[in-house]
């Protein structure tokens, strides 16, 4: 399977007016990608698109209410409309709720999972007709590491983020039945800081945060932009959602002792934050419209997102440490026949 050069594709983006959505777009227009944007907020959706024209690129705004099916095949339709196709699908929108299951109402529940998890639904249908007549392309889905992990306080965002990973995999298997050369990825970050935990709403009594440590949007970005190009089944982003990726696996009691203990105290924050404030999980809310959150201080770089995404670099320390060990086993033979 190929993809085409980022130069030579057209690609709609999903919540782009802040976030990761926003630096995806701003990296895709500056590699020459021609883009369709879309979030619900006309006013970051607006600024977006004047950023990317005063760095020479191309790229067109559609508001859309992602969990509405016709708002969301109309950003897919424009692309057709303007450009002519649609080479890759890079759905990033999503809310989120800070409370317990018993605090949590059937109607946020609901809301959490029409956004999250319909939204990536209809986008992925939106797009994949069109792909189909391309003849090759790329969906790629942001969910987050709780598609495999859900963290307390959570139960709708997990849920919503699980369900990402459910219909992925299944609709990956059918496009390899009809051997259509088109690439399914989820990528899942871990704690990213961007605005969205100001966004967030929340019943904690404080502001929330994601499980630190965090790491940069830009780094999910270039993550997405190497799997727009090179076929890819799924990437966490952050060592430390490899970790608990990793944990997971081996043994989902531990991870369950281990949320216990730092799962509660680590999603939050001493800054006061009523349950009342201002969110985005019906409406937009006005003030966010940025790539970066505030918890930059708490960030650092991601060694193993950047070996993913750096094959040779990663094969040639493959090579080398394979080298040093057998010079190790060399020198171990030779002092042990003179014994």
């Amino acid at each position: 399977m190929q993809l085409k050069p980022i130069n030579q594709q057209v690609v709609a983006i999903v919540g782009a007016s802040s976030g990761i959505g926003r630096e995806t777009a701003r990296k895709f227009a500056k590699k020459g990608a021609s883009l369709v944007v879309s979030a619900r907020s006309q006013e970051g959706l607006e600024s977006l698109v004047n950023e990317i024209a005063n760095i020479g690129g191309k790229a067109i705004a559609v508001p859309a209410e992602v969990s509405e099916f016709e708002q969301v095949k109309a950003i897919a339709d424009k692309a057709i409309q303007v450009y002519g196709k649609l080479d890759t699908w890079v759905h990033c929108a999503a809310v989120n709720l800070y409370a317990t299951f018993e605090q949590t109402t059937p109607e946020e529940f609901k809301r959490v999972i029409d956004i999250n998890l319909m939204g990536q639904v209809y986008g992925a249908m939106a797009a994949l007709p069109h792909l189909k007549r391309e003849g090759r392309g790329a969906l790629i889905h942001i969910s987050s590491v709780e598609a495999r992990r859900s963290f307390p306080f959570h139960s709708a965002y997990g849920a919503s983020k699980h369900g990402i990973d459910g219909f992925l995999e299944a609709l990956r298997v059918e496009l390899m039945h009809e051997k259509l050369p088109i690439s399914v990825t989820n990528v899942m970050p871990a704690s990213i800081n961007t605005p969205l935990f100001n966004k967030s709403r929340t019943k904690l009594g404080v502001k929330p945060q994601g499980l630190p440590p965090f790491y940069q949007p830009e780094a999910v970005a270039d993550a997405i932009l190497y799997v727009a190009e090179n076929p890819t089944r799924d990437i966490v982003v952050g060592d430390a959602g490899q970790v608990m990726n990793f944990l997971q696996r081996l043994s989902p009691q531990l991870m369950d002792a281990l949320l216990v203990q730092i799962g509660f105290k680590l999603q939050k924050t001493s800054e006061p934050k009523t349950e009342d404030a201002p969110d985005n999980l019906i409406e937009p809310i006005s003030g966010f419209n940025r790539v970066h959150g505030d918890f930059g201080e708490k960030t650092q770089p991601s060694v193993s997102t950047w070996l993913a995404t750096h094959p040779t670099a990663r094969w040639s320390i493959v090579a080398l440490g394979t080298v040093a060990l057998g010079v190790l086993a060399v020198q171990a033979f030779k002092n042990s026949a003179l014994i």
